[in-house]
């Protein structure tokens, strides 16, 4: 983590800009309409997914997230999409779910509270998201005493170190209590890898974790889950349901260079594109071809061994010759590189390099933080276009920098979810103000503390 923060000491000024004439915004394309599959978006304006933990302990929609999401609303971008929302109805702290229909009451009050305040102008989708298990970082001696497991391998490690091999049959208990007072060059010793990631960062599964019988299962599970979830999106009411393949969790992790599933879903680009695209079919064969399927996904992971943009744009001609009818793309916010928690807290994805890609501030590189996404975009872009297909994409904020070229459209965060009063106003024939160009990714904690950055994602 030292070396990320000693390359990004570097403050960059904001670029200097000016509001445009009535004329100008009228010629600007972020404010020309655009096709989205069966639907079109009145402006090429974009409010990506983030999560502000508004919701219940239990998933459900709260007068907060109706606040937040109706003063997103107010400035009227062209599209909307609601933050990354569990497919799955289990517990997930304050974050949305759409894993059960007794949640569609509370969706359906968001959609109705986005179309008055948009007046009807702006698209509403809703982003879809699993994930495996992150457990907090444990108290060391808690850990060696409980969720350790004491197999014939680390004994015999034990057994090496300290030239006794008493350890090969002792107690379990006796092992722990060797455990809990050793040295810690001793604990790195004896724990492999994954045990010491486990007690210096928390419990994580990955998905080519196929010893564990419900992750070997996920290729079974998840294309009815998310089909389920597309159901639910399209009678609560949303334009869209738009699939979250990206950062750091399951469906990304299908697709990284990282996956090395040997039962056909990982490995070769082909196999790990194979859940993918069977769960974007299946959720197309449920909501039906008149519905929005979107996919938010990476251009590149930002991490040692990972895909990068090669990868995505092989990846994004697949999901347009699948029939996604957009590409939302972002970059990094990976587990890999996250900083240690503290005890009792969880790893986040989006403290390492790879989240400083996610969401860049103007505390930079000698690069800077503007339109770091749009290469990724544009070769995406292009990629897809080889295809003949005309699937539109959209980076997170193109800064200004879009072209027929280079990205669709172009997402915004903290200038969205700024007070109405200082957004920046773009004169319009109806005489509203429509929101600029910012990005985002990851949490947010409230309106106005939103990070900007050039990378936008969900969760």
């Amino acid at each position: 983590m030292s070396a990320v923060v000693e390359r990004l000491k570097i403050r960059h000024r904001l670029p200097a800009a000016r509001w445009p004439t009535r004329e100008e915004a009228a010629r600007a394309r972020l404010f020309q309409p655009a096709r989205i599959g069966p639907i079109v978006a009145e402006q090429r304006t974009w409010v990506p997914a983030m999560v502000p933990w508004r919701a219940t302990e239990d998933g459900f929609v709260t007068e907060e997230v109706l606040a937040w999401y109706a003063r997103f609303a107010e400035g009227r971008p062209g599209v909307l999409v609601v933050e990354a929302t569990g497919i799955r109805d289990v517990a997930s702290g304050p974050l949305l779910r759409i894993g059960d229909d007794r949640f569609l009451p509370g969706l359906r009050r968001l959609v109705e509270t986005v179309r008055e305040k948009s007046a009807g102008h702006t698209r509403l989708f809703i982003q879809a998201i699993d994930f495996v298990a992150v457990r907090r970082r444990p108290d060391t001696e808690k850990f060696l005493r409980r969720f350790l497991e004491v197999n014939s391998a680390l004994r015999r490690r034990l057994t090496n170190m300290t030239h006794d091999a008493a350890w090969l049959e002792a107690d379990e208990a006796a092992v722990r209590e060797r455990l809990v007072s050793a040295e810690r060059a001793l604990l790195e010793a004896v724990l492999d890898a994954r045990q010491l990631e486990a007690l210096d960062y928390g419990y994580r599964e990955r998905i080519w974790d196929t010893h564990l019988p419900h992750i070997r299962e996920l290729p079974r599970v998840l294309p009815g889950l998310f089909a389920e979830a597309g159901r639910r999106a399209r009678e609560a009411g949303f334009d869209g349901i738009e699939l979250h393949y990206a950062h750091a969790y399951t469906m990304a992790s299908f697709l990284s260079r990282l996956n090395t599933r040997d039962d056909g879903y990982g490995g070769p680009r082909a196999q790990r594109v194979r859940l993918p695209l069977e769960v974007l079919r299946a959720v197309r064969a449920r909501v039906g071809s008149d519905y929005v399927v979107g996919i938010r996904y990476l251009g590149d992971d930002v991490v040692a061994g990972g895909s990068d943009v090669e990868d995505a744009a092989w990846f994004g001609a697949r999901f347009a010759e699948a029939g996604v009818d957009y590409l939302s793309v972002s970059k990094g916010g990976r587990f890999e590189d996250a900083k240690q928690p503290r005890v009792g807290e969880a790893v986040y994805p989006y403290t390492g390099r790879s989240g400083y890609e996610c969401m860049p501030t103007v505390l930079s590189d000698a690069r800077g933080p503007f339109g770091r996404n749009v290469p990724l975009a544009a070769r995406i872009r292009g990629a897809v276009r080889e295809t003949g297909r005309d699937t539109p994409s959209s980076p997170a904020a193109a800064s200004g920098r879009s072209s027929r070229r280079k990205p669709s459209s172009s997402a915004a965060t903290r200038t969205s979810s700024a007070p109405p009063a200082s957004r920046w106003p773009i004169p319009t024939g109806s005489g509203r103000s429509a929101s600029a160009t910012a990005t985002s990714c990851g949490a947010a904690s409230s309106p106005t503390t939103a990070r900007a950055s050039t990378s936008s994602t969900s969760r």
